[in-house]
């Protein structure tokens, strides 16, 4: 069968590892960057193809992938005279495997259908290097149908491809999923810094904490920084973890009610980000309560 051709926003670390991916199983492409042009480059010099706007990636696709930062930046790219909308084969299907704000979600999801396509959710989990090899974790949501015809395409992309039902529920789901993360990763980044403070070993209340139901592979990601040295293992920008716990207190206030446990790891996350610790790795939040303990 003749394989659809595919457009992509968003060739970041992980939109342009999902890009190679696409191209290592023989898809054509056209592609959209941004800023860094280091795997838009890369991408064009395997054979994609590149064009100017959001509205031209359209046109040339059967279906338009979306990998980008915020919901602002899909919305942007997504609506105006040179947006994906305007450009929108009929049966066309648009995939934001960013993630974003459910509301904002639903809301697209409406302007694509009434241009005669589908929009689904497809946030992800898993890292780049994942991307590469095919094996992320995909959490689609939407029409049913739509699901079904890309869904051979999301598998190329992900070795857990799941559809969760009603548009936006993929990103409800994985802002619940990140919110939890990021609080267990600053409970136990403080833990550490608490240990400090209270003199005792790190490793040791490590070792303590993990031989029992506490153990988890967010604490082990964290240690990895906190005793190890190694920020690496939670591959995760403070900034990024900041945006997704912010949508996920913005989620629950659209839904009427007032997040109660988000609001601390917010609070550390958003300060660690605005005092020049933004690009610096979640597990590295250890610092910045051991810091802030010690002045």
């Amino acid at each position: 069968m003749t394989k659809p051709t595919i457009g992509f926003i968003g060739l970041g670390l992980m939109g342009g590892a999902m890009v190679g991916r696409l191209q290592d199983q023989g898809y054509a492409l056209s592609v959209l960057g941004n800023r860094d042009r280091t795997h838009l480059d890369a991408a064009v010099a395997r054979g994609a193809t590149e064009v100017a706007s959001a509205k031209e990636v359209a046109a040339a696709s059967d279906i338009i992938m979306l990998c980008m930062g915020t919901s602002d930046h899909v919305e942007s790219r997504m609506r105006g005279e040179d947006g994906v909308i305007a450009g929108l084969k009929p049966g066309a299907v648009v995939i934001d495997f960013g993630t974003s704000l459910p509301a904002s979600t639903r809301t697209l999801g409406a302007e694509v259908a009434e241009a005669g396509g589908t929009y689904l959710d497809a946030p992800l989990g898993r890292t780049p290097s994942h991307a590469k090899d095919g094996m992320l974790n995909i959490m689609c949501a939407g029409d049913k149908a739509a699901f079904d015809k890309v869904e051979g395409v999301l598998k190329d992309l992900g070795e857990n491809v799941f559809h969760l039902g009603a548009l936006g529920s993929g990103h409800t789901i994985k802002l619940i999923n990140n919110f939890f993360g990021m609080t267990v990763a600053n409970a136990m980044a403080e833990a550490f810094a608490m240990a400090d403070i209270a003199g005792v070993n790190r490793k040791e209340l490590y070792d303590v904490m993990a031989a029992g139901p506490l153990h988890s592979g967010m604490m082990d990601f964290v240690k990895g920084y906190g005793v190890d040295g190694d920020p690496n293992l939670l591959a995760f920008a403070i900034k990024n973890a900041a945006k997704d716990v912010g949508y996920y207190s913005k989620m629950a206030d659209d839904a009427g009610v007032k997040s109660i446990m988000s609001q601390s790891a917010l609070s550390a996350l958003s300060e660690a980000r605005d005092t020049g610790h933004g690009d610096e790795m979640v597990s590295q939040m250890v610092d910045f309560f051991a810091n802030k303990y010690s002045t």
